[in-house]
């Protein structure tokens, strides 16, 4: 009798375990890690992100950040994490572009180890200078930065951040090597172009949408196709005589390599219609973020853009001899 009973509880616990192993994704909190320190660009997307998903999907999403070199440790974290879908990850064109280019080292392959779960938003690229500089407009800029007599200096949040890459577009397009000036983030940078310690820098609309608005700083140009809404009296670098300066950041979400098909098109499908929410848009736009369109969201999508990206950043990177923090 009691070893029929203890058959009957081995296997009623075999049913249990079966039933528990079944249920539907996700049944315990998920991590997104973050691979920079709270408060950026990255770090209030992925909460916004990060909120939805909670409320979809009856679980937390949690943000953790994991900074350190230029965001290479967060991500090789992400990569390394087990692939079962509670551990994702905000990455952006550093991470999942530049990096490449910038470390000899790289413990990941942004094209191999992750599984692409979508673009949550652009972040177009503004050219921005301290209010009393002597440019009225970006061709006097440019001027400025090619005059060696000037020696304009350049701001940047440090080697591997979207400042740091984005200007190294612009200062090879233009063919000049001038002062650049690297900071611990994007913060103290911006603090000293505000305060007139230095002379311009590019950087993500996000930053810097409050500083143009008051007055703190002046903006020259986006480097996009069209102007942005939020800031719509700033000519797009084509308007303003910079037609083939065009760039823009971007964060997205990736899951360690290996992690189950039905999972990925979840939280896809989740995203897609996070794009969709009246609240999730209007916070994301009130950025200056660019939301994409439902092309640009699927999982093929964001490996394309992975793949582009770091063929676009390798040589540019590369030629300028810069190497990111170890």
């Amino acid at each position: 009798m009691k070893k029929t009973v203890l058959v009957v509880a081995a296997a009623l616990a075999a049913v249990w375990a079966g039933m528990s192993g079944a249920q539907p994704y996700p049944n315990k909190p998920v991590t997104i890690i973050v691979p920079f320190a709270a408060g950026g660009p990255t770090d209030i997307i992925a909460r916004i992100a990060g909120e939805y998903y909670s409320k979809a999907l009856g679980q937390q999403f949690v943000v953790e950040n994991v900074a350190g070199a230029g965001g290479t440790t967060g991500t090789t974290r992400a990569a390394q994490s087990k692939p079962d879908g509670y551990t994702i990850m905000m990455g952006h064109m550093g991470t999942h572009g530049a990096a490449p280019g910038l470390y000899a080292n790289l413990k990941y392959d942004p094209a191999k180890d992750f599984e692409p779960l979508g673009l949550v938003a652009g972040t177009p690229i503004l050219i921005v200078a301290r209010k009393d500089f002597a440019a009225n407009d970006l061709k006097e800029l440019i001027a400025k930065i090619k005059d060696p007599a000037v020696k304009a200096k350049q701001a940047h949040a440090g080697v591997g951040s979207v400042s740091f890459t984005t200007c190294t577009l612009l200062t090879s397009q233009l063919k000049v090597k001038n002062i650049a000036v690297a900071y611990r983030g994007t913060g103290p940078a911006l603090n000293d172009l505000v305060g007139g310690q230095v002379d311009y820098m590019c950087d993500q609309i996000v930053n810097l949408v409050s500083q143009v608005k008051g007055g703190a700083i002046k903006a020259y140009a986006i480097a996009t196709a069209t102007r942005s809404p939020v800031l719509p009296d700033v000519p797009t670098t084509k308007e303003a005589g910079l037609p083939d300066y065009q760039v823009s950041a971007w964060n997205a979400l990736f899951a360690p390599k290996g992690t189950p098909k039905e999972i990925v098109a979840k939280l896809n499908e989740t995203l897609v219609k996070a794009l969709d929410d009246e609240n999730t848009r209007k916070r994301l736009l009130e950025l200056g973020s660019v939301i994409p369109d439902k092309t640009g969201r699927s999982p093929a999508a964001l490996g394309n853009l992975v793949k582009s990206e770091v063929a676009r950043w390798t040589p540019i990177l590369k030629a300028s001899g810069a190497t990111g923090p170890q």
